[in-house]
């Protein structure tokens, strides 16, 4: 069943995606070469933490950490720890925040030092395959054309879209419905209404579409070792539209 949140509810959302958003600005400065990604946790952790709120991924199904940082060709959930970024990697930083009894998710694929044409390309089109699902979400649009937009755009730059993992519905629970798509066919999948809330995330590799998950049952990685982006935000679907919930400024 798909929630439909109520003007209260929508309040919480947008507190506890601010502060999400907040975070993601706050630890922009810090990833940098010789940064460990637990430092990175640690940072995060404290921030969100002294900020009246739990970080959601913690103890999730038993992930270790607060925060995911996947690195160069890790799709997603990658479990913070001794790694030391270097200069030329990527590394999506996904957060998410529980405040008020609400879930905030957002994620960013950073450029670590001077990094390689791949690496810009990956991100680019990763942040743009984003901004095209976004928008095509509009009332009475259906999910489908947020996924066709996606994997239309990505496509057309020779990289490919993730189909194993997905955005979904976020509110009370860190994960509801419905699934969110990152590929499709126009016209297809619920109908949007004011008042959804859900993420779109789309994971982009730089070569083939294929993925492994490691022995620690959390890390994916692309089967052929190519490079991944992603960016993530949650919104809200309106009567005119839709509304970024982890944007501080309103861009994407």
């Amino acid at each position: 069943m798909i929630h439909i949140k109520n003007a209260e509810e929508i309040a919480h959302m947008r507190a506890t995606c601010s502060l999400a958003a907040q975070v993601l600005d706050m630890i922009a400065p810090h990833v940098l070469p010789g940064v460990t990604t637990q430092r990175l946790n640690e940072i995060c952790h404290d921030f969100i933490c002294d900020h009246g709120a739990y970080p959601s991924p913690l103890n999730y199904y038993g992930f270790p950490k607060s925060i995911c940082t996947s690195v160069n060709d890790v799709v997603c959930h990658g479990i913070p720890g001794k790694q030391v970024l270097k200069d030329g990697d990527i590394v999506n930083v996904d957060i998410t925040t529980l405040l008020g009894g609400f879930h905030g998710d957002t994620s960013r694929t950073f450029l670590v030092g001077e990094t390689s044409d791949k690496a810009q390309k990956i991100t680019r089109v990763a942040h743009e395959s984003l901004v095209r699902g976004i928008g095509a979400v509009k009332a009475g649009a259906t999910l489908g054309d947020i996924g066709h937009a996606i994997q239309s755009y990505a496509e057309s730059e020779g990289c490919s879209v993730v189909r194993e993992y997905c955005g979904h519905g976020i509110g009370r629970e860190f994960h509801e419905e419905p699934q969110v798509l990152h590929y499709g066919k126009p016209g297809r999948g619920f109908r949007l209404r004011p008042g959804m809330v859900f993420t779109i995330e789309p994971m982009i590799n730089l070569g083939k579409p294929d993925i492994r998950l490691l022995k620690d049952n959390w890390t994916v990685i692309t089967r052929d070792g190519s490079l991944s982006g992603q960016f993530e935000h949650t919104i809200l679907v309106t009567e005119n539209g839709c509304d970024i919930l982890t944007s501080l400024n309103g861009h994407v």
